[in-house]
Order: C-alpha cells, then structure tokens, then sequence
C-alpha cells in the first residue's frame, strides 16, 4: 500500500442495497482473503427486529459491533485476512470496529438514495425491508478523511467497482 501498511481486514460500509455483500465477496475472491457477512454477528433479537420492520437502537447494535471486531482482531493476530460486509453507518460504528488500527481500512459504498432504492424492491429473501431504507440514509455519517475511507461508486458493475477498490487500496496482487 502507499502508506506502507498492509491491511489485514478491509470492512465493506454502506446503507442496506448498496451492495455490501456482493462487493465484499467478489472483493475476497478477486484479492484472495476470506470473506465474512457481518450480519452472521448479529444476535437473533436484531435479525428479528429488523424483520419485523423496526430500526435498530445503538444499544442493539454494540453487542453485534464488538463481535465484528473481535472477528477482526482474532484474524489480525492470526496473520489472516478478511473483507466483511458491514453497515458501520455511523463513526461511532466504525470506531469499535477499527478502534485505531491502521491495518483495519473501511471501503464505502456510495449511492444515491434513489438507486438504492430501486435495487432493494427487486431484492428477495433479505430481512432488511426497503421501508428502512430512509432510516438508513437519516443515520448515515459517510466516513471523513481521517478515518482513512477507500470510497467507491456504485453506480457501475461489480467488476469495475472491485477493480476500483484494488486500485485505490493499492494491493499487490495475487
């Protein structure tokens, strides 16, 4: 990387439908790091809020925060790597899971509410109802410069958007 520092896991953010998942993955398979959903981490308590349509609390959403970078630290310490998709709406949110690290980058995924919105009404069997959508964008602080955000619109093909991230995180290659 520029700065001299190789990433060990890579965090994935956006609004629900800005296609964390999907990117997250073929991001994994395109660098050869493993992939993890950060909606394994979440309690079933969360899983059924959700579906049932209602926000998430801050208070829901620490437990399943603190998971997320345990799984972080756990793969750091062990020499491996990882891309997780995860919401990390907020910097509080991100906080936890980098908690300073600077082998940890966040990769934001920027969309128009609009465009989102349509991908989410043809999306099946996702607990996340396209009505919290609003509630997402309302809760969304996109990452500042500090925190170092590799950002990436998503306006494009998979491909090209993987291709971007590679090329703005500058990785060698496998």
């Amino acid at each position: 990387m520029a700065d001299g520092e190789n990433p060990c896991a890579l965090v994935v953010m956006g609004v629900s439908g800005s296609g964390k998942s999907t990117i997250a993955d073929h991001l994994a398979v395109r660098i050869g790091w493993r992939y993890e959903d950060g909606d394994t981490f979440h309690p079933p308590s969360n899983v059924s809020k959700m579906h049932s349509g209602q926000p998430l609390t801050d208070e829901d959403r620490w437990p399943w925060l603190r998971a997320i970078a345990a799984e972080i630290d756990r793969t750091c310490k062990a020499n491996e790597r990882a891309v997780i998709a995860c919401s990390a709406l907020k910097r509080s949110y991100r906080d936890i899971l980098v908690h300073g690290r600077r082998d940890v980058r966040i990769v934001f995924l920027d969309g128009t509410q609009e465009l989102i919105a349509s991908r989410l009404i043809v999306r099946k069997g996702h607990f996340m109802p396209p009505g919290l959508l609003a509630s997402q964008f309302k809760t969304l602080e996109p990452p500042t410069p500090d925190e170092r955000p590799i950002t990436v619109a998503i306006d494009r093909t998979v491909d090209l958007i993987v291709e971007d991230i590679v090329n703005q995180l500058k990785l060698d290659r496998p």
